[in-house]
């Protein structure tokens, strides 16, 4: 699985941006899939994340109410909507897919993830 992340930049505090992660090898629909993100000398963590078929969704408690993980199996593209953000929310953003069949607590680890995106910058400032 190959992973395209775009859509990062720059924004000001309380705008909204979307991610977008381009899949190629399999369908986004096939695998389980995630966004995490990674702040200047901070460790990775888990955003949110999509199960495969029905697509269930799991959002990180920081992001919760904010951030919305969605796919578009026609375009076999993963969304990360991002809205009300904060200078906290700056960091590299990073798509992940894995063929494994991810028990629920799984989907937020990441060891648990086999193909990750290059990463997209967001900045969040004034």
């Amino acid at each position: 699985v190959q992973l395209q992340a775009s859509g990062g930049g720059l924004v000001q505090p309380g705008g909204s941006l979307r991610l977008s992660c381009a899949a190629s090898g399999r369908t986004v629909g096939s695998v389980d899939m995630g966004w995490f993100r990674q702040a200047p000398g901070n460790e990775r963590e888990f955003v949110a994340g999509i199960r495969r078929g029905r697509g269930s969704t799991y959002n990180a408690g920081l992001v919760k109410g904010r951030f919305t993980i969605s796919r578009d199996n026609a375009k076999n593209t993963l969304y990360l909507q991002m809205n009300s953000l904060t200078p906290e929310d700056t960091a590299v953003y990073y798509c992940a897919a894995t063929t494994a069949n991810l028990i629920t607590s799984s989907m937020r680890t990441i060891g648990a993830y086999d193909y990750w995106g290059q990463g997209t910058l967001v900045t969040v400032s004034s």
